[in-house]
């Protein structure tokens, strides 16, 4: 198979090409700009193209499939040129569910967990020896790419994104894996740029359970009242399971699973986590797997990349990087830190950096999702804002958005950096949450500094 990626250079979609090219398929690629780790994970492949840029002459007849990434525009010359000879061009969602048709395929959607939730099936099933493939939106311990497909698993376990599948496909990803089994962790507003009202978002995922294959399963968190909904209005051929939080406890900093006589020690924490472990026990069941071969695995499971990851640490101070962004991320996230550490301070720090979060519409929704925190800090890029071409927001309007008493809100990563460095980090945590890195900041190497203190 010969397949030609555009826009090669984009997370899912340089994983999607290297595990093509473990399967064995010819891979080429193109983009106008390829950053790290892209880069040299494409490198040590083969698979990084000779040059920048876009280059038609390369698209011919005998290409099997084109990839076609986000990052692409709708005029991308090598895309027209696809068009033109009649080629098969799929987004990379599409082009999963073509290698993955004949196989059981799990699907785990949400506004949020939904990397976590698909992160601790895969463990679990690897911990047990089951083969499978996978695409999941974080790097893992233990799992060399992002993306793994074979001609031997069974079973495909796919994190659903719910953003836009290509530039000439605005269907979300999640619609186009027709799942046998899903899950869905919850609806909360987001990607307010695509989906401008909360109607039409919640839409998208009744959308998805309607395209569970018959006989299928849906599982759902049972606390969502939107979930509910959606459940409800599900055909009668899917087989409804809700879920809530595992029964825990929490000793001296530590959570445990209370099973029956049995409390069985983790190495991740917090409510949503807690949610995030009944759902995925659920999926594993479904699959076939015992509660003791889950429990057993899930014991080990150390989380995803930037969920909650642990930068830096004494005896009296832990640095937290996290991926929160939007409301209910961060609200469940501040709130997880500081029910795991009731005795210590807690200072919480956000980067606005996505589309919804700079938008000034979209600010109120923010309100009060920091109060647990003892010190709250809000900082935002104006050039940012300038480069995704939003109206600009004011310190004062965001201040006003959040509603958290003594927060404060700075423009300036620098000045920000300092401050922190300023402060006592002893009996004292520090949760920093972004889907950025506060304007290029090294976030280890500052937790390094602030523990040392």
């Amino acid at each position: 198979m010969r397949v030609r990626f555009i826009a090669v250079g984009g997370s899912a979609m340089h994983n999607l090409a290297i595990a093509l090219h473990k399967k064995g398929y010819q891979v080429t690629g193109s983009d106008d700009e390829i950053f790290e780790p892209s880069k040299t994970r494409l490198k040590t492949h083969g698979l990084l193209p000779e040059h920048e840029g876009w280059f038609p002459e390369n698209i011919t007849p005998e290409l099997d499939a084109v990839i076609l990434g986000m990052h692409a525009r709708q005029d991308n010359p090598e895309l027209l040129r696809a068009q033109e000879l009649g080629l098969k061009i799929f987004s990379y969602p599409e082009y999963l569910y073509e290698q993955t048709k004949n196989k059981t395929r799990v699907v785990i959607g949400g506004s949020h967990g939904k990397t976590t939730i698909t992160s601790m099936i895969m463990h679990v099933l690897r911990y047990n020896q089951i083969a499978f493939d996978y695409m999941v939106g974080a790097q893992l311990e233990g799992f060399d790419t992002m993306v793994s497909l074979t001609e031997e698993a069974k079973i495909a376990v796919f994190e659903g994104d719910e953003y836009l599948s290509s530039p000439i496909d605005r269907r979300p990803k999640f619609h186009l894996y027709f799942p046998n089994l899903a899950l869905l962790s919850g609806i909360a507003w987001d990607h307010i740029n695509v989906f401008p009202t909360f109607p039409f978002y919640v839409e998208q995922f009744q959308i998805f359970a309607d395209l569970i294959q018959p006989n299928g399963s849906l599982i759902y968190f049972g606390n969502d009242e939107n979930l509910k909904h959606v459940a409800a209005k599900t055909r009668t051929d899917v087989h409804k399971l809700p879920y809530n939080s595992h029964e825990s406890v929490i000793e001296n900093g530590i959570t445990y699973l209370v099973v029956g006589n049995q409390k069985i020690k983790l190495q991740i924490f917090g409510d949503h986590n807690l949610q995030n472990i009944s759902g995925a026990q659920l999926v594993c069941r479904q699959l076939g797997l015992t509660d003791q071969q889950f429990y057993t695995a899930i014991a080990e499971f150390k989380g995803a990349a930037r969920r909650l990851e642990v930068l830096a640490e004494t005896e009296n101070c832990v640095v937290f990087n996290d991926f929160a962004h939007s409301p209910s991320k961060l609200k469940a996230t501040t709130e997880a830190v500081k029910t795991q550490f009731p005795d210590r301070k807690l200072v919480a720090c956000l980067e606005l950096h996505t589309f919804s979060s700079l938008k000034k519409e979209f600010l109120p929704q923010y309100k009060n999702s920091m109060d647990a925190a003892d010190l709250a800090i809000v900082y935002f890029n104006p050039h940012t804002i300038e480069h995704k071409k939003l109206e600009p927001i004011t310190e004062q309007q965001v201040a006003e958005a959040f509603d958290s008493s003594g927060l404060m809100v700075l423009t300036d990563s620098d000045e920000l950096f300092a401050f922190l460095k300023t402060q006592n980090w002893q009996n004292t945590n520090l949760l920093l949450m972004t889907s950025g890195n506060f304007s290029g900041k090294n976030l280890k190497e500052l937790a390094g500094e602030l523990v040392k203190n």
